[in-house]
């Protein structure tokens, strides 16, 4: 989420007064979507994905623990934590709710301090979780998806190229010589030949669904969904030629040049064929690419 969005409260309730009142407290701090009942606010969450949700308990219908348990059996919405609120004073649905999984509870009439506070404490979990959940997924050098982001997407894509019978690309990238690079320049200056390769890959990979992520060390890996292998042989030269000509300033102004190598693997995929197979043949053509000569694209089964 962009650090100048708002969160979001999804706040159900079947009393309209209820939900005006809410809406009013919590309005100037947060993007604020209502739902009357049970079916509706199961709706909402699931297109929305509210960062907190306000559930009545006593609704008609779909009550709230109705409504909760089926939050927490969708893959979509089991994430998102509850706040139940209800108008009964009973100390047994507070514990069934808490029991159930929630993160809170706040009792009508409302207190408009105690709603903020509440709201705001589950609000600041939500978004530390986010930033742990980003930093766990981002390689801290260059700025781009680290491996366990690209072990996530590569999963979801592979899955999605099965149902639509589509192919798909991968290339396998490793700066070629990059120890002597660093013994010659400095590891500091290695850092940052990495860093113009992976903005070399974010200039040059323009569609939407392509995916690059650092798989570690000095190699880094592109996932090109719905790409056939002439098409994944053209990204893979273009990213080849522009780190060719892209030029690496030094500290004393000196301008250095680093190429790479690549391995191209296409397939389309089956429940036959495993995830690591696929990633295990890109490297065997990179590493045809690096023992050929180096700064060229290779394809398996082209050797």
């Amino acid at each position: 989420m962009d650090k100048n969005e708002k969160n979001t409260v999804l706040i159900v309730d079947d009393d309209n007064a209820n939900l005006i009142m809410l809406s009013d407290i919590l309005r100037t701090e947060y993007t604020v979507r209502v739902a009357f009942d049970g079916e509706s606010a199961l709706k909402i969450a699931e297109k929305y994905s509210p960062d907190l949700i306000l559930l009545d308990i006593i609704m008609p219908g779909m009550d709230g623990f109705h409504v909760f348990n089926e939050l927490k059996q969708s893959e979509t919405t089991a994430h998102i934590p509850v706040i139940f609120i209800t108008g009964l004073n009973n100390s047994d649905d507070e514990k069934r709710g808490l029991k159930l999984g929630a993160v809170d509870y706040i009792s009508k009439p409302f207190d408009e301090i105690i709603v903020k506070l509440r709201v705001q404490h589950q609000i600041r979990i939500v978004n530390q979780l986010r930033a742990i959940e980003y930093l766990s997924m981002v390689d801290q050098l260059t700025g781009i998806p680290n491996r366990r982001n690209f072990n996530n997407r590569i999963t979801s894509e592979w899955g999605r190229a099965i149902r639509e019978k589509e192919p798909i690309c991968l290339l396998m990238m490793d700066a070629d010589y990059f120890k002597k690079y660093n013994d010659t320049y400095g590891h500091q200056q290695g850092d940052k030949a990495l860093c113009v390769l992976a903005q070399v890959l974010s200039k040059t990979l323009r569609r939407q669904s392509d995916f690059f992520a650092r798989w570690g060390g000095e190699e880094f890996v592109v996932l090109l969904p719905n790409t056939d292998k002439s098409g994944g042989h053209e990204i893979g030269e273009q990213l080849r030629k522009n780190m060719e000509a892209e030029e690496i300033t030094c500290e004393d102004g000196t301008v250095t040049k680093l190429t790479v190598s690549v391995g191209l693997h296409m397939h389309m995929p089956t429940t036959r064929c495993s995830v690591d197979e696929f990633i295990s043949k890109a490297d065997r053509a990179l590493y045809n690419a690096k023992n050929t000569g180096r700064n060229k694209v290779c394809v398996y089964g082209e050797e």
